[in-house]
């Protein structure tokens, strides 16, 4: 786990060299048997509740209750079927990318194995709402459907172009319930940004074309279709793509971050 202001690339088998570590369970999670769960950290605000990693779990069935914050998933392998308190299942199949409210009565019941991205957000100082339904708390991202309902966007923010000035939309599927966290879809044309603090948390699964990531230092990184990668809010970095790129992406602004990064000098 690092907590170091860079970009953070998301790995299936978590870094090379380190992998995954093996999970201690509590049997008072589960209505099944203790299943076998493996996780990798990427990344971890505990005062904010924050946790970006890479998970796998084996045949279980959680115990029906709260869901344990906010959470934006892309399902590697496997598949998983969210059940509500009226055994409606919402299936999430391998390749499908979803989020999930805080605090719906739910349980997680995986048949076989899985593996997934996530970026989790429970604030710990938050009070956890009493919500009487599942209903709409499981969203599935689809492409298609989002492109469906993009809008222009009226500003490059939370980048400052240099040049000519994009065409960029923007789609937001989910906003909880304390409206600092977003999901959904955005795209862009081919654009060159300034070197500026990143003001929020971000995942993002990029869907198409290429964009290219520097930071301060002049590390590098180029991320393509079918990558994911997590930036910490607070890294310094410029974005840059010479072609059309769209992706999902789940965005955290934990309270005063907006302001709190605008008074870091690039």
């Amino acid at each position: 786990m690092s907590n170091n202001l860079r970009v953070i690339r998301l790995q299936a088998n978590g870094p090379e060299g380190i992998g995954l570590e093996k999970m201690e369970l509590d049997p008072a999670d589960f209505q099944s048997e203790l299943p076998e769960q493996h996780i990798h950290v990427y990344y971890e605000d505990a005062d904010h509740g924050l946790s970006v990693g890479v998970w796998t779990t084996t045949t279980m069935q959680e115990a029906f209750g709260p869901y344990p914050g906010d959470e934006f998933m892309w399902v590697l392998e496997g598949q998983v079927s969210m059940v509500d308190a009226d055994e409606k299942e919402t299936l999430v199949r391998v390749g499908e990318t979803f989020c999930i409210r805080n605090a719906i009565p739910i349980s997680w019941k995986q048949v076989g194995f899985l593996r997934k991205f996530y970026m989790t957000y429970a604030d710990p100082r938050a009070e956890v709402p009493e919500i009487a339904s599942a209903e709409g708390g499981v969203r599935v991202l689809d492409a298609e459907s989002l492109a469906a309902g993009m809008t222009r966007m009226e500003t490059t923010e939370p980048l400052v172009i240099v040049g000519e000035k994009p065409l960029q939309h923007d789609n937001i599927l989910f906003t909880n319930d304390a409206e600092n966290y977003f999901v959904g879809m955005w795209d862009s044309t081919a654009f060159d940004s300034e070197m500026r603090p990143f003001p929020w948390h971000e995942m993002v699964r990029v869907l198409e074309g290429e964009v290219v990531i520097t930071e301060a230092d002049g590390n590098i990184y180029r991320f393509t279709e079918g990558d994911a990668f997590f930036i910490p809010m607070g890294t310094v970095c410029k974005w840059q793509t010479s072609a059309y790129v769209k992706k999902f992406y789940a965005i955290l602004e934990p309270a005063g971050g907006v302001v709190a990064m605008a008074e870091i000098s690039p």
